[in-house]
């Protein structure tokens, strides 16, 4: 009978492919001109892109903190990787306004058109990734919560490998190695839970 789920051997397919992906779509010696003025609409992708992707690790991340406050017991096995997609979170967030000499950011040539166009109808930030929603659901028996766990991470691995085909060099580059390391996590999880 064959095993079903993300195997190893699935997990280091997937992350070969997305890296060879990644070193194909990033060989390119051109400058698409992502540097000059005109790519403001360049910028407010990306910052979209980069807001989406740290929603999808932040979701995550509160679906980790739900199945270890349901179940401490499995805090040993979970917080590592707990503690990866935290650190997952971080590494998406956008990147601070640069800073000209004098300490102070610079002001951006889409700061002002962007900011009328960053709020939702309610006037609620689009952008704001902090907000927390429903609790997710986790099942009490512990070997079900972290094949759920698992599940979510394919889920959000997937997400990021999908956003990375969108996205400039740098964060394609973050996106494969996030879309790498949840498959990992997925097996990781699904590896220990045969019970």
């Amino acid at each position: 009978m064959r095993r079903t789920g993300t195997t190893r051997r699935g997990a280091l397919l997937a992350a070969g492919a997305t890296a060879g992906g990644l070193l194909t779509a990033c060989s390119g010696g051109d400058d698409d001109g992502a540097d000059d003025p005109g790519s403001a609409a360049a910028v407010r992708a990306e910052k979209a892109l980069r807001v989406r992707s740290t929603r999808t690790s932040r979701e995550l991340l509160r679906q980790y903190d739900a199945v270890l406050e349901l179940h401490p017991d499995q805090a040993t096995r979970l917080t590592p990787l707990r503690d990866s997609v935290a650190l997952h979170v971080t590494a998406l967030s956008p990147p601070p306004p640069e800073k000209d000499g004098s300490g102070k950011p610079k002001p951006s040539p889409s700061a002002s058109a962007s900011a009328s166009a960053s709020a939702s109808p309610d006037g609620a930030p689009v952008g704001d990734v902090g907000g927390a929603g429903p609790t997710p659901f986790v099942p009490a028996d512990p070997g079900k919560a972290v094949r759920e766990l698992a599940a979510a991470e394919r889920r959000s691995a997937d997400a990021h490998a999908e956003a990375l085909v969108h996205a400039p060099p740098e964060l394609a580059r973050l996106l494969a190695s996030l879309a790498a390391a949840g498959a990992a996590h997925s097996y990781l999880l699904t590896k220990g839970s045969s019970s």
